[in-house]
């Protein structure tokens, strides 16, 4: 995995010379290319007493970490060894004019088809932090995902203190069944699909499930050290609240962009999204250990998976605490108290704290001015049953989800081709709803039709058009909430409210100076959320919740950017490795 190679006695000349004008320079800029190969194979892993054969990526789960400095130019062949088609994106990296290696399936490409191959290639341009990859067809991504982490600049710092180590914590979920098998189900009987068995912490579900005391992550500190814990929630349909017992986090970055710090003893952290952390450990061995624990934040009315994933913070011994025979075997192990499960107001308080740093080494470049508005409705509703089947939906129909009425039906050949050969016609209409066309009181009693339209429908932005979308949950179906990504561009989080949002008074409270930036949103459960982003990325871009089953029954849409008139502000043409449909 990554560079590889030998040093001849050129290269150790070029090494000091490199070195010795480092010195000179004391920020370089020495951006590299990274190459990396993700097989994509089949693997046999067990968890819960259960084993099964399982799609990964080089036979590991999690799959492996890829690590870049901002900057770098990554080259990433995947080759897919497995029966699925597949596609692999790169969450949260902003692919500026590289649109072709975004990875969503029928989106920007084809999908890879059995026994082909595609080199995802990009430059890593203005983004530092935790970042993640996963899959992005069907619900290949239960199994396919790992660490996307960037580094700064070589010698440049964080703009908080230096950890002494950084650990990755990937939050997933394990089904005992195939969850392709649960989805193609799920869509055929119109019902919600089978959740998960457990939840894991870097693949692992812990002592508080059956048959899982030795799949158990442990975290093994020293005393008063500071770490760095790169948090990232890859679970399919569940947010999650995460504790470690009698310990402090200090968040200092959200979705690979600096934040004001603050302190806190619990998490929320939606799928999609990712969390730096700093954990300060006790000055002395505190004789104890301590679990840390993830459970699900739910607001929506459907089943869930109600388990907790537990691995447990250890402190190491020093030879004179094993001299004071201490066993670890014998040591007290803590519990964190997480919120309840449903604690909205707790959601609400911790997401208000999130601020960027907006300083003048990382600015907040707030759109001060909006060229274009959306009013987006998001949630769920229903399609009609098919003649001669019975349904398993609400009252007999099929379980949908929509943005602004339109469940979007994804197109047979990928989306970005379409739009960059001109060959739109057949594949999508450029007519997706500004506004809702049916206005009703959204949080309030819902309507009797939750019938939604269907079609591939699309809105298109001039290049540098500045964007600002109130996203507005409804109560169809019970109001929930809604992680929101978007796909080449991160966006500011103005504004957030509950109940109806109104455009007379709510705006008078939009954050113009410091709002945080990220590329997933929870949109409130009953409420709104309000973002601002420029269109300086040309390309086609996808937009959908991150709860896996949403996306799946619809809750998705795109925007297509138009080229500017300067060669650098245009889609680079497509790489001669595209996969084909």
């Amino acid at each position: 995995m990554g560079v590889s190679f030998l040093p001849s006695p050129a290269f150790l000349g070029l090494l000091l010379f490199s070195f010795v004008t480092l010195s000179l320079h004391p920020k370089p800029a020495v951006a590299i290319t990274r190459h990396y190969k993700l097989d994509v194979m089949l693997q046999n892993v067990t968890r819960l007493c259960h084993t099964k054969s399982m799609v990964t990526v080089n036979g590991k789960f999690p799959g492996p970490r890829i690590v870049a400095r901002e900057g770098d130019r990554l080259l990433i062949k995947v080759v897919n060894n497995v029966q699925n088609n597949i596609s692999i994106h790169w969450h949260g990296i902003r692919q500026l004019r590289s649109g072709w290696a975004d990875g969503p399936a029928y989106v920007t490409q084809c999908p890879i088809q059995t026994g082909q191959s595609y080199v995802y290639n990009y430059t890593i341009v203005g983004q530092r932090g935790t970042l993640w990859w996963h899959a992005h067809i069907s619900w290949l991504r239960s199994t396919l995902y790992g660490p996307l982490i960037i580094l700064p600049k070589l010698g440049t710092p964080y703009p908080f203190v230096k950890p002494y180590k950084e650990v990755p914590i990937i939050f997933g979920e394990w089904f005992n069944a195939d969850p392709e098998a649960i989805i193609n189900q799920a869509l055929q009987t119109g019902g919600g699909p089978n959740v998960s068995d457990a939840y894991t912490i870097n693949g692992l579900p812990g002592p508080l499930y059956n048959c899982s005391a030795k799949d158990t992550f442990k975290l093994k500190v020293k005393p008063g050290k500071t770490y760095l814990l790169r948090l990232i929630n890859a679970a399919l349909n569940d947010e999650l609240l995460f504790s470690i017992a009698n310990h402090t986090f200090t968040v200092v970055e959200a979705d690979a962009v600096y934040v004001k710090p603050f302190d806190t003893k619990t998490l929320l952290i939606a799928p999609g999204q990712t969390t730096n952390v700093l954990l300060k450990t006790k000055p002395h061995h505190p004789n104890a250990k301590f679990f840390m624990t993830a459970r699900p934040y739910v607001t929506g009315q459907g089943t869930f998976d109600n388990s907790t994933v537990a691995g447990i913070l250890e402190y190491e011994e020093s030879h004179k605490t094993i001299q004071s025979s201490h066993s670890t075997k014998k040591l007290p192990l803590f519990k964190p108290n997480l919120p309840p499960l449903n604690d909205t107001s707790f959601a609400t308080k911790f997401t208000s704290k999130l601020r960027s740093l907006a300083n003048a080494q990382f600015p907040a470049n707030v759109p001060q001015k909006v060229d274009r508005q959306f009013f987006f409705t998001v949630g769920l509703g229903t399609n009609s049953c098919p003649q001669n089947q019975t349904c398993q939906g609400p009252n007999g129909t099929m379980f949908a989800a929509s943005v602004n009425n339109v469940s979007f039906a994804m197109p047979t050949t990928a989306l970005l081709q379409a739009h960059h050969f001109g060959q739109s016609k057949d594949v999508y209409t450029p007519d997706f709803p500004v506004n809702p066309l049916t206005p009703f009181n959204y949080t309030g009693n819902p309507p009797n039709n939750t019938i939604v339209s269907n079609g591939t429908k699309l809105v298109v932005l001039p290049f540098n058009t500045t964007v600002e979308l109130i996203m507005q949950d409804t109560s169809i179906l019970g109001a929930e909430s809604h992680p929101l990504h978007l796909h080449g561009f991160n966006f500011f989080v103005v504004g957030q409210g509950f109940g109806n949002f109104d455009p007379n008074k709510d705006p008078a409270n939009f954050n113009l100076i410091d709002p945080v930036e990220r590329n997933t949103v929870g949109v409130p459960s009953g409420g709104w959320v309000a973002i601002r982003f420029l269109a300086d990325n040309p390309g086609v871009w996808f937009m959908h919740c991150h709860l896996e089953v949403h996306t799946s029954w619809g809750l998705k849409m795109a925007w297509v950017v138009l080229d500017g008139k300067l060669p650098n502000q245009k889609l680079l043409p497509p790489p001669a490795d595209l996969p084909r449909c």
